[in-house]
């Protein structure tokens, strides 16, 4: 058995930790590109959306270096991403492949039982030790949330820095010296290294920067690629960013999907707009939308696949959030064909609009204060 899994984020050194602690024989695609793209939109159903497409590009590359098995996590809900293992499955075998696939889905759609018995296909071709495994799977887990936190920090920190691009080159040479162990443990000190290091790097307490929230759907969100690098850019304005959607918080949300208590903060936040589960991760991107508010950001930006059902209802309920808070939402739609440079062209246009409103606020209130001021000295 030769695993592979398809990229998303950060999600490639959780896993690289987790099959080097079982001395597991895995393969990970080069990092996705407009090659990987390219081959998916190949082979894939034109009407299909990008991360299916992306997908597909990255198993077809590892399967030419050896991979036989591709691992993919399961949907959440009514969304077509539920059948993406079904559907790769077909397309690939019709292209010739012989594949194993594992799906890791919630226990609540498939069991507790089933979930384990697909745990025990990747876990029985390891020679380690029970004790070994388990630790293995809590070092990759632990790997995820360092990484996480790293990133989440860097995306914060970027618009209070006083050297320009001091958080981005901190957060890109993490990843490089994270991808190059071998050893999981050695892994954890290195990103353990590299969070003391972002969180001492050196800001300006009296800067305001802008902030965006990122919100919509998790692949688009989460993959740079896929986004065009729309954390990198913001980071580049000065912009602090902040997205809930992450590799960490989807373990955990799937964990604690069968007692119900999974992500109450977003829940209750979308209750308003949307109180029931409609499938994909629409009610996060509502959730996230209300949390924003009120958490003081001054936008938020919602990103997505062209045809993703749950986030078109989304997009349409995110006006009515943007009218009753008074809060500015941008949405992306994204695939094979936008261009950067009106996507870049949006992006720019939506910070300079923060801007400028922020600027007409300050411009009112001191007004307001002046005019009050005045009088009460008249007085």
């Amino acid at each position: 058995m030769k695993i592979t899994f398809p990229h998303m984020g950060n999600i490639y050194l959780g896993a690289k930790a987790l099959f080097d602690g079982l001395g597991v024989d895995y393969i990970i695609p080069p990092q996705n590109s407009k090659s990987a793209l390219e081959i998916g939109s190949l082979y894939s159903p034109e009407e299909m959306c990008i991360p299916f497409k992306i997908m597909i590009g990255n198993y077809i590359q590892a399967i030419e270096q050896g991979a036989d098995t591709i691992i993919i996590p399961g949907s959440c809900g009514p969304c077509r991403f539920g059948e993406y293992c079904e559907m790769q499955m077909i397309l690939l075998k019709k292209l010739g492949y012989n594949l194993d696939f594992i799906v890791i889905d919630a226990p609540t759609d498939i069991g507790i039982k089933e979930l384990y018995n697909r745990i025990l296909k990747v876990s029985s071709v390891s020679n380690k030790p029970k004790y070994k495994k388990i630790k293995s799977l809590l070092y990759a887990v632990k790997v995820t949330n360092l990484i996480d936190e790293i990133e989440a920090s860097s995306h914060n920190f970027a618009g209070y820095e006083k050297i320009n691009g001091e958080c981005k080159n901190i957060l890109n040479k993490c990843k490089e010296d994270a991808f190059k162990c071998s050893d999981p443990k050695e892994m954890i000190k290195i990103l353990i290294y590299y969070k003391e290091k972002i969180n001492h790097v050196s800001i300006d307490i009296n800067k305001e920067p802008l902030k965006i929230a990122l919100i919509g759907e998790i692949y688009t969100v989460i993959e740079p690629f896929a986004n065009m690098y729309i954390e990198d850019k913001l980071m580049s304005y000065g912009v602090s960013t902040k997205r809930h959607l992450t590799p960490s918080w989807w373990i955990k949300n799937t964990a604690l999907l069968p007692t119900k208590l999974n992500s109450l903060n977003i829940k209750r936040s979308a209750k308003n707009y949307l109180s029931l589960n409609i499938g994909g991760h629409a009610m996060e991107c509502i959730g996230e939308a209300v949390l924003a508010h009120d958490e003081g950001y001054d936008g938020a930006i919602q990103i997505f696949p062209m045809g993703c059902m749950p986030e078109i209802v989304s997009k349409s309920i995110l006006p009515n959030i943007s009218k009753d808070k008074d809060f500015p939402i941008m949405s992306l739609v994204v695939d094979e064909m936008t261009g950067e440079a009106g996507y870049v062209t949006r992006i720019e246009a939506f910070v300079d609009l923060l801007e400028r409103r922020r600027n007409n606020v300050l411009s009112r209130s001191w007004c307001w204060f002046s005019k009050h001021w005045f009088s009460s000295i008249r007085q």
